[in-house]
């Protein structure tokens, strides 16, 4: 299987009073093409910081990050970004909003038009397009957001605790919808949380980091089937791989 995004190595120091602080301590990662990839362990241990570098937000102090074999050199519109908070602009409408990313990148309006319509669709907006940001529940904001990143077409979704200020209801039912539209249209996907069972539902792959310095602690493979239901959620293989994610991320041995 192709790799999508690797992780060669990488350090993330940051200078202090005394001394410097480690984030990341030689991590070296491969994603594969069209994967699903969700990324847990404790606070602190450098999630957030290595997302941001496949984002070209942040460089690293030694090591390299490539997508398609290329180094990263910055952000992209091959790499779609996604944080908890949604940056919606309240004063435009959700299609306006999916537009904004393909109107910097000046392109026709009806061709914008077109994919920001496709987007929506993708998410299930389509009934709220005209709508303003105001008059969205925090799951339909979550998913514009998600649109606006899907309509530049990204090759790359990275997602940084999406779901994180979310009920637990909504926070099911918006990640039902983002497997289904993974599975309509595979890209690669990197999703950071702390929420065990979301981590196990949606991905094929659970990378545990270790916390301070951070660093791959474990790689645990689902092996659960898509599309993922109610049923395999609450299936006892789930629960066993659950588990298993759940002992190496709370029950992590001292860094030596």
């Amino acid at each position: 299987m192709t790799t999508k995004i690797s992780f060669r190595d990488v350090v993330k120091t940051y200078p202090m009073r005394e001394g410097t602080f480690t984030a990341l301590d030689h991590v070296s990662l491969d994603i594969a093409d069209q994967e699903f990839v969700t990324v847990v362990g404790p606070s602190g241990c450098g999630k957030s910081t290595l997302m941001s570098m496949a984002a070209g937000l942040v460089e690293p102090s030694a090591g390299q990050v490539l997508v398609d074999g290329e180094p990263v050199a910055g952000p992209g519109p091959d790499r779609g970004v996604i944080f908890q908070q949604y940056a919606l602009f309240p004063w435009l409408t959700v299609r306006k909003n999916v537009e904004f990313g393909l109107k910097l990148a000046d392109l026709p309006a009806e061709e914008r038009r077109r994919r920001a319509e496709r987007a929506i669709e993708l998410v299930g907006l389509s009934d709220f397009a005209d709508a303003l940001p105001k008059t969205l529940s925090g799951g339909m904001k979550q998913r514009c957001a998600i649109a606006r990143a899907y309509a530049v077409n990204p090759k790359v979704l990275l997602m940084d605790e999406p779901f994180g200020a979310l009920d637990a209801l909504t926070r099911v039912q918006l990640q039902d919808q983002l497997l289904h539209t993974w599975s309509q249209d595979q890209r690669t996907v990197m999703f950071i949380t702390h929420d065990v069972d979301e981590a196990v539902y949606l991905a094929s792959r659970v990378i545990v980091m270790a916390a301070r310095p951070g660093r791959v602690q474990r790689i645990i493979d689902v092996g659960l089937p898509y599309p993922r239901t109610e049923e395999i959620r609450l299936s006892p293989e789930f629960g066993r791989v659950r588990n298993e994610v759940w002992h190496s991320v709370y029950h992590q041995a001292p860094a030596a």
